[in-house]
C-alpha cells in the first residue's frame, strides 16, 4: 500500500527537481540575456554585452581577460542589468571629453 504513494511522490519530486535545474542553469541565463539585449537595441546601442565591460575596464585602465569579461558579462546579466547601459554611459562621455581635449 506504501508502494503507491512513495513512487508517485518519488516521480513528482524527481521530474520537479529536473525542471528547476533546467529552468535555472539553461532558461533563466536565456531570458536575461535576451532582456538585455533588447534593451541595448531599444536605445540604438550596437556593441554587444561583451565589448561594452570591455571598453569600460580599458577606459578605467584595467587589463582584465576574456575569461573574466564573460564572467562578468553574466553576472550583471542576471543580477544587475542595468549596469551595461551604465557602463556605456560613462565609455560614450569619457570619449566625448577626449575628442574634446583632443581639438
Amino acid at each position: 500500500m506504501v508502494m503507491w504513494i512513495v513512487i508517485p511522490l518519488t516521480i513528482v519530486a524527481i521530474v520537479g527537481i529536473t525542471g528547476y535545474l533546467i529552468y535555472r542553469f539553461a532558461l533563466y541565463d536565456y531570458f536575461c540575456n535576451r532582456s538585455v539585449n533588447d534593451t541595448l537595441r531599444e536605445y540604438s546601442i550596437k556593441k554587444t554585452q561583451f565589448q561594452i565591460i570591455k571598453e569600460f575596464h580599458e577606459v578605467k585602465g584595467e587589463k582584465i581577460s576574456d575569461k573574466e569579461i564573460s564572467q562578468l558579462e553574466k553576472h550583471y546579466r542576471q543580477h544587475q542589468p542595468g549596469e551595461f547601459l551604465s557602463m556605456y554611459d560613462a565609455t560614450r562621455d569619457k570619449s566625448k571629453n577626449n575628442d574634446k581635449d583632443k581639438i
